[in-house]
C-alpha cells in the first residue's frame, strides 16, 4: 500500500492547539502518517533571505524569510507532546528537520527511525550526511533538482550509511561510495525518492509524473511523490502511476494567514484524497489477466453460442446460411464455426436453437 504522509507543515501557525487539531484531522482522513517541520529560524535563513514569490502572495507581506519562520516554530516540548499524542492515536508522528541542532533532537529525545530531507535540502551536503549517518531510512524530496544533483546526494547518502568510522568525506569518496555494491545495497534497502514541483500551488504543466518513471529507472529505488498541486486528482495520479509514498500539504482553513494553507487540502478534501487512493490500489490488481469474480456470471448473458439460423432438417447440410452467432453463450462455442459448416445435421434443429456435437 501507498504510505500516505498527511503534509501538516507550519500550517499551525505556531498554535500547539492548531497543531493538535492538525493530527486529529490527519487521523480522521486515514493518513499513515502526519509530518510536521522542525527548525530554529535563526539557523535556516539569514536576515537578508527573502520569502519566495509564492510566500509573498499567500501570506500578503514582504518580510523577511528569518521573520516569517520565527513565528511558525514549534518548541521541542510541543515537539514531545505532539509524538506522544500521535502514538495514542495509531498514527505515526515524521518531522522534517532543517538544520543539525533540529535533526540531533529528532534523533535523539524523539527518536525517530524514518527522516525526510525536504527538497530544499538536496544540496546541503552537511546535513544530508547527518541524515544518513543515522542509520535511518530516508525519504529524498526531489523538487528543483536535476537527475544529476540527485544522484550526487545519494551517493553522500551512500557514504553516510556504509563509510568506516573516521572516513574522511569528499565528492571522490562519495561517487565511490555510491558505485559500490555495498552503497548500492544500502541505498536499495533505505532510500526512498519524491518526484516534487517545489512552487505552491504548481500548475499541471509543471507536474511531470513521468519524471517518477526516469528517477526509478536510473537509480532503481522506490519513487514516489510529494504533491503541491491543487486539488486531488494528481495525488491519485502519481498513485496510479506507482507512487510507493505519496505526500501532500493540508490545513484546517486554506484562509488562515500563512505561506502554505492556499495550496493545501482541507480536512474534508484530505479524507477525500486517501479514500480514492486506497480504490485505485484496490483498482489497480496483481496485473494478471484473467476473469475477476464479478465478471464470470455475465460470460454466459455477454457471449454467444452457434445457433440454427433458420430451421433445420436431420441429414441437412449445413451452410453458413443455416449458422448463426447469437447470445446467450451457453452452447457450442463460435470458433467451433468450422467444424459444423459443410457437415450433416445429426437432427432436427428450430430457428434459435443452439447447435450441439
Amino acid at each position: 500500500m501507498t504510505l500516505i504522509i498527511a503534509e501538516a507543515g507550519v500550517n499551525h501557525n505556531g498554535d500547539e492547539k492548531m497543531a493538535f487539531a492538525l493530527v486529529d484531522a490527519a487521523v480522521a482522513a486515514g493518513a499513515d502518517v502526519v509530518k510536521f517541520q522542525t527548525f530554529k529560524a535563526s539557523a535556516l535563513a539569514t536576515a537578508d533571505a527573502e520569502q519566495a514569490s509564492y510566500q509573498r502572495q499567500n501570506t500578503g507581506q514582504t518580510e523577511s524569510q528569518l521573520a516569517m519562520l520565527s513565528r511558525l516554530e514549534l518548541s521541542h516540548e510541543v515537539h514531545i507532546r505532539l509524538q506522544t499524542y500521535c502514538r495514542q492515536q495509531g498514527i505515526e508522528f515524521l518531522s522534517t528537520a532543517f538544520d543539525e541542532f533540529s535533526l540531533q533532537f529528532l534523533l535523539g529525545p524523539l527518536q525517530l527511525t524514518r527522516l525526510k530531507i525536504p527538497s530544499g535540502e538536496i544540496t546541503n551536503a552537511p546535513l544530508v550526511l547527518q541524515h544518513a549517518n543515522s542509520g535511518n531510512d530516508l525519504i529524498v524530496s526531489t523538487g528543483m533538482a536535476t537527475l544529476a544533483e540527485i544522484e550526487t546526494a545519494l551517493g553522500v547518502i551512500a557514504f553516510g550509511y556504509t563509510a568506516a568510522c573516521g572516513a574522511r568525506p569528499s565528492a571522490e569518496a562519495f561517487a565511490t561510495a555510491y558505485a559500490s555494491k555495498q552503497g548500492q545495497h544500502a541505498l536499495r534497502q533505505k532510500v526512498t525518492l519524491l518526484h516534487c514541483t517545489t512552487e505552491y500551488p504548481a500548475p499541471a504543466t509543471d507536474i511531470n509524473l513521468k519524471a517518477m518513471d526516469t528517477m526509478a529507472a536510473a537509480f532503481g529505488l522506490p519513487v514516489g511523490y510529494s504533491d503541491h498541486s491543487a486539488g486531488i486528482h494528481i495525488a491519485v495520479a502519481a498513485v496510479a502511476r506507482g507512487a510507493t509514498v505519496l505526500e501532500k500539504h493540508f490545513t484546517l482553513d486554506k484562509t488562515l494567514p500563512g505561506p502554505d494553507h492556499k495550496a493545501s487540502l482541507e480536512p474534508d478534501e484530505l479524507t477525500a484524497m486517501v479514500a480514492a487512493i486506497r480504490q485505485v490500489e484496490q483498482a489497480l490488481g496483481d496485473g494478471i489477466k484473467r476473469p475477476a469474480p464479478s465478471e464470470l456470471a455475465n460470460k454466459a448473458v455477454a457471449r454467444k453460442s452457434l445457433v440454427a439460423a433458420t430451421d433445420i432438417t436431420a441429414g441437412e447440410t449445413i451452410t453458413a446460411k443455416l449458422i448463426a452467432c447469437k447470445r446467450p453463450g451457453t452452447g457450442s462455442s463460435p470458433y467451433q464455426y468450422w467444424d459444423f459448416l459443410d457437415q450433416p445435421a445429426t437432427r432436427d434443429y428450430r430457428e434459435g436453437e443452439q447447435l450441439a456435437k
